[in-house]
């Protein structure tokens, strides 16, 4: 009987070691749109975005999601920091939006945060716009609150461009003249702008 349990403290021991050994190489799994490929045991890491607001000068930098849940307090302060700072008008953010900046982050290996030059534009806000450029459109993501507009300061915008197109998560529009690109999460498709 004692050999019996001896045998199986043993085998428990060489499992515990050999799962401890197995692990790391579950944990470097690559990440899909924001989601780890993790075992269901594995608890996913929690993820976290700085954005800098250049027209207010607000920021957010804390943890949107963890637990497997989005944070509602985190979300309602980061989409206030996207909000139209033209008009002060709020409008809803889709969570995928902040979950594609994440993913943009991870594939630049940056914690620097997003500078945002435009995010949740008004209907008021977008008209306006369109009128005085072609390159605005009628119907732009941004009044869905499914866009914003970004740079990284250290980060050169083609680079930025490449990470976001990398996620295929949405839309790319990149504006060297402008310097920004364009981010959303609507299908899937890119262009160049001024």
């Amino acid at each position: 009987m004692q050999a019996r349990a001896a045998r199986r403290q043993v085998l428990f021991g060489g499992g515990a070691a050999a799962a401890a050994v197995a692990l790391p190489s579950l944990l470097q799994r690559e990440f899909r749109q924001g989601q780890a490929l993790l075992p269901a045991w594995v608890s996913p890491p929690a993820r976290r975005i700085s954005l800098d607001n250049l027209h207010t000068g607000d920021r957010f930098d804390e943890v949107y999601w963890e637990k497997g849940a989005y944070v509602a307090g985190a979300l309602a302060e980061a989409q206030r920091v996207l909000r139209d700072w033209r008009s002060g008008e709020e409008h809803f953010m889709d969570p995928k939006l902040f979950d594609l900046l994440h993913g943009i982050a991870g594939k630049l290996a940056i914690t620097a945060p997003f500078q945002i030059v435009s995010g949740y534009r008004s209907p008021q806000t977008n008209a306006m716009l369109h009128e005085r450029s072609a390159g605005v459109a009628a119907n732009s993501q941004h009044v869905l609150g499914k866009a914003c507009d970004i740079c990284i300061e250290g980060v050169e915008l083609a680079n930025l461009q490449k990470a976001a197109l990398s996620l295929q998560a949405g839309g790319v529009g990149f504006y060297p003249v402008s310097n920004f690109v364009h981010v959303d999460v609507a299908r899937v498709r890119s262009w160049t702008g001024v």
